[in-house]
Formats: C-alpha cells, structure tokens, sequence
C-alpha cells in the first residue's frame, strides 16, 4: 500500500508529497501545477462511463447510457460498471481499474461517472495521477465526485467538471449547460438563476439570497459540502485561499451544515476565500419541532462574517437543473446581477 510521505524542508517551508502507484510525487495545493484544459467534445466521440463510487441499479445504468448517447456521444462501460460490493460498486481496485482504463485509453475522450454515492474518497491515494496527467480528458460528476475533482486538479492541474452524473435528469436547462461548457467551449459563459423550478418540495431552499454582496473574480473550486468537510486535514482537502468557492448540499439538516462549515472554516482558509458561490441545498431543512435555526440562517451565521461577497441559491446541487463548472478556470460572481460567469473555457 502506497503512504503519503510528510517532508519538511528547513527554508523553503512545508509541502506534503503524494505518491501515485506509477511512483511518482506531486506537490500540494500550496504549489499546484499548471492547468492544463482537456480537449472539447464533439458529437460522435467516445465516452467511457464508470462508476467510482456506489452500486448503480440496471434501470440507473440503462438510464445514464440513454443520457449520454442522446448528447451525441458513444458509450463504451467499464469492465466492472456492474460490480456490486454491498454499498459499493466493486472493490476499490476494480473501481481504480476502471478508472485508469479510461483515461489510457486513446479512444476515449471523457470520462463521465454515472452515478456519485460514497466510495470515491477511499480511492485517492491509490490513483495513477501521472497517468492522467499524460491522459487529460474531461471528467464529469458531481456529489462524491467533489473528492476526484478536487484531488485530480490538485494533483495534476487538470480542468475537471462538477457537472451532472449520467444517471441524473438531463432537462433542456442541464443539456444546454453540458454543451456551452464541454462542446462548445464558450466564453464567457453566463450562469443565471432559474426562476422557474417546477413543483419542488420545499421551495423556499431553491429561492435565491445575497448573503454579502460584491463583485469578485478567483478560480473555481469546491463541491459538495459532505466531501469537503470528509476531506479536511487529509493530503487532498480544499485550500480556500483566493478562490471562488461553490458549494452544495442535500439531505443534512442544518446544524449539521454547521458543523461542516465550522470545520471548513477551521482547516480551509476559508477566511482567505475570494467568493461564495452556494447551489440549492435540496431537502436540508430542520425537522418540524427541531429547536433550529433555517439553512438560510445558518449559511448566514457561518459565512457573512467572512467578508467576502457570497450568494445562495445557483443553479447546481442535487437538482434537475444543474449547470457545469470546471474546476480550476477563472470565473466572476456578480450578486447584483446574480450571477456567477465562466471567464475562459474549460476545455481546449
């Protein structure tokens, strides 16, 4: 089994080396490498789906092969898509496997999981960084994915996309969203809340609110909150400092969105970020008779104070309508406007 080695170098300060099983050592988030945009897709291009990390259904799977081959894409699975190790899917080698698979192989030019679910985190140490760093290509997901993203970028300075699972509900307003950012390329791109959700359950959590306002320009970064926080005091959590941060949610009831903002604020640099930039945190409302505070309140309590501009309320998280962000690109939040721009593209 692959250790993080800790060095210390007496004058130039501390940095925490990882070593990949291909044996080769990359710096920390202090020092990351330089970004390195995949190229953009086009109809008719492979695609290889995999499935990181949870067990994913048949009727799930038939799904994510439906959603990717409307897009115009062709489908080449994983060997082990299927594999099943109780919550898991498959072992952690035969999802590493899979994973490797694809970014080697020349014939695919994306990557996309097909669903998230715990397990991506139990693979970081063990992933062949140096070979995806010669293999740049997009890599879609959101939810545990946050923890590939955000240790892949970290690691080889790849744009990454906190995107839709292909299993997710690909409405007109997530398609078109997927096609700007990965087949078109297109710069700058403007994100705008939706007004118009449907018929969700708890409405008031998909309304939009300026936690502090401003105007700010920084790197994307963040994800899902719940793998944030999981990451936090490992070789691969979030550092803050300078970027513009997203995050999302679902399902935690507020006090514990406390609890993992108080930890990110503890062990991020948080405090040094240059934005919030926060999705719709879907079903995270109090028990009825909890002694709670809303999901408003608190990411109020735990961020306003911060001194930086942040907002509530953008198009992505666990919801149909989602947009695409790459990990690493420069973008700009606008709170009067509401709106968060993509800068430059994403691929090349």
């Amino acid at each position: 089994m692959n250790r993080r080695i800790f060095t210390r170098h007496l004058g130039l300060g501390a940095f925490l080396p990882v070593l990949g099983k291909g044996g080769s050592f990359f710096p920390n988030p202090a020092a990351p490498p330089s970004l390195v945009k995949p190229p953009r897709l086009k109809p008719g291009d492979k695609v290889g789906l995999i499935t990181p990390g949870s067990f994913i259904p048949d009727r799930t799977l038939e799904k994510a092969i439906a959603n990717i081959r409307n897009l115009g894409f062709e489908v080449v699975l994983g060997k082990h898509i299927r594999a099943k190790r109780g919550y898991i899917a498959g072992t952690d080698q035969q999802r590493l496997d899979d994973l490797h698979t694809a970014f080697a192989n020349p014939d695919i030019r994306a990557v996309w999981c097909a669903r998230g679910g715990y397990g991506c985190t139990r693979l970081l140490p063990d992933i062949e960084y140096e070979l995806i760093a010669k293999n740049p290509k997009a890599l879609i997901g959101y939810s545990d994915i946050t923890a590939l993203h955000l240790a892949i970028h970290q690691q080889t300075g790849l744009v990454t996309f906190h995107g839709p699972v292909a299993g997710s509900d690909f409405t007109s307003y997530t398609a078109s969203h997927v096609k700007a950012v990965l087949m078109d390329g297109a710069a700058p791109h403007v994100i705008q809340m939706l007004s118009d959700h449907g018929d969700v359950k708890n409405p008031d959590l998909y309304k939009s609110q300026v936690l502090r306002p401003g105007r700010v320009k920084g790197p994307l970064s963040g994800g899902n909150l719940s793998l944030l926080a999981a990451m936090a005091g490992t070789g691969f959590g979030l550092n803050a400092a300078g970027k513009l941060i997203f995050m999302e949610d679902i399902d935690e009831k507020p006090y514990r969105v406390d609890r993992m903002l108080t930890q990110l604020r503890q062990s991020a640099n948080l405090d040094q970020a240059a934005a919030f930039a926060l999705g719709v945190f879907a079903g995270c409302v109090p028990e009825p008779g909890d002694e709670s505070l809303t999901l408003a309140e608190t990411v109020a309590d735990r961020l306003s104070d911060l001194g930086r501009p942040a907002v509530y309320g953008l198009t992505f998280g666990h919801i149909a309508n989602q947009c695409t962000l790459p990990m690493g690109i420069q973008a700009e939040l606008d709170t009067d406007r509401f709106t968060l721009t993509l800068l430059e593209a994403g691929v090349g």
